[in-house]
């Protein structure tokens, strides 16, 4: 008897054509270097992970932290268990379903007496032959949305990183605030029992006391205002890191930090390291599954065939269906060609088709933005080192100022307009100098962030 094996059949007839555009991946819209670097092959190195980055031990316990108990992480991990349950039900489409019964039946009749008839089969039902590859292609699709939210992922984990470390210095320079703002209430108060005891003795007026009692309340304001700004800052740091953090993991004052707590990645790399960056690589499977769906589009305007079978044994009886029963078999292909779809199909691959062209843009636009990030963080780089000296030349020689009009105040050979001037200009410039210490931090990060960070 003429046998057929529906399993090796429908492998035989499944999917062998693919309808899918080559894929090439754009051009990257951007020069190999950013202005006024040289490439150095030797610069990737650095930039393999963040534990290399942080080099402070307590932002590394919280980084770690933060990796292990953010929920904006944990809501990421799981859209992409969503994803991947998806591309397995897509893929599930490529293999015939197959399906074993087993049926007795027995009956009653005046001419017949009682009669009865089993049988048992396996069956594959309506299973379609992916002549076209149309299944195929939603498969890389599904696949290609489920590697896309992977990097998604990735994306908020780099994101997590330098948002944490941001926090966390941000926290320091606060800190650093505070004590300025409290050394500065301090000096401030002790002017102004000096200014009391001139007054007292006659050689002060009351505008003296007016001026030094304003000094005074706008540092005790700042005070207060810096005292939020620090139990604000924690309270972000521990979102976070999702949990509650030990004084031990908080900074201390900013200059306190160790010039290596976060790594400056090295000047010279080449752009090409914007391909890493997870936002990258999740515009191009994004275009990537747009390029499938370009190929199940296409699929849609050839037949389809689809195919019912079984096949099994039968018997009068269901005691004698194994050892005397006869073989049965069912064969129905079903071949359907598309003739009129009141021109659905082509509405469905024009827009598959104009989806990619979205997305192709997407990708070159995702390029661009981390080429313009990281030459923003070079060009501040290139120019902080210089204004964190050049400040640092200034409070020193604001302190210088103050010193000796204080002292010219206090033998009676100034006045206190010059002391007050020079003291608002010290606090001025020990607070841009803060300024700018966080800013050379958070562009270490920055830089480390847009240039794809590291696992």
């Amino acid at each position: 008897m003429y046998r057929i094996s529906v399993i090796a059949l429908s492998m035989m007839l499944a999917g062998c054509l693919s309808l899918d555009p080559d894929y090439q991946r754009p051009a990257a819209p951007v020069p190999a270097t950013w202005p006024g670097q040289n490439v150095d092959g030797s610069a990737p190195a650095v930039l393999s992970n963040w534990q290399q980055v942080m080099g402070d031990s307590r932002l590394k316990t919280v980084v770690a932290r933060a990796l292990a108990s953010n929920r904006d992480l944990r809501k990421a991990i799981s859209d992409i268990e969503q994803a991947k349950a998806l591309y397995g039900e897509e893929r599930a489409s490529l293999f015939p379903t197959l399906n074993a019964g087993l049926t007795s039946t027995r009956s009653r009749t005046t001419d017949a007496g009682v009669t009865g008839s089993a049988e048992a089969s396996g069956s594959v039902s309506s299973f379609e032959i992916d002549l076209f590859g149309h299944n195929r292609s939603l498969s890389r699709a599904a696949k290609e949305t489920w590697l896309a939210s992977e990097f998604t992922a990735q994306n908020t984990r780099l994101t997590l990183i330098a948002e944490t470390a941001t926090a966390w210095v941000t926290l320091a320079a606060d800190n650093s605030n505070l004590q300025l703002a409290q050394e500065t209430m301090a000096s401030a108060g002790k002017t102004l029992e000096i200014t009391k005891r001139r007054q007292a003795a006659g050689v002060a007026d009351g505008t003296d006391m007016n001026e030094a009692m304003t000094v005074y309340q706008s540092a005790r304001a700042s005070v207060a205002s810096y005292q939020t700004l620090v139990a604000q800052d924690r309270n972000a740091l521990t979102l976070l890191a999702g949990e509650s953090l030990p004084d031990s993991l908080l900074p201390g004052l900013l200059d306190k930090l160790n010039e290596n707590a976060i790594a400056l990645v090295p000047a010279g790399v080449s752009s090409s390291l914007l391909l890493r960056r997870p936002d990258v690589q999740e515009a191009e499977h994004s275009l990537k599954s747009a390029n499938a769906d370009i190929g199940a589009a296409r699929a849609n305007f050839f037949p389809t065939l689809s195919l019912t079978s079984s096949a099994g044994v039968a018997s009068g009886s269901l005691s004698s269906l194994f050892s005397h029963g006869a073989n049965v078999w069912s064969f129905a292909p079903s071949l359907s060609l598309p003739l009129f779809a009141g021109g659905t199909n082509v509405a469905a691959l024009k827009y598959a088709e104009a989806e990619k062209q979205g997305l192709i843009a997407a990708y070159e636009k995702a390029i661009q933005s981390g080429f313009k990030d990281v030459a923003d963080a070079l060009a501040r780089r290139a120019t902080l080192n210089e204004q964190m000296d050049a400040q640092r030349e200034y409070v020193a020689a604001a302190q210088r100022s103050l010193d000796l009009s204080l002292h010219g105040y206090q033998a009676g050979s100034g006045d206190y307009l010059t002391v007050l001037t020079n003291q608002r200009t010290l606090w001025s410039a020990q607070l841009e100098l803060i300024a700018l210490q966080q800013t050379d931090y958070d562009n270490r990060i920055t830089l480390w962030q847009s240039l794809g960070g590291g696992s």
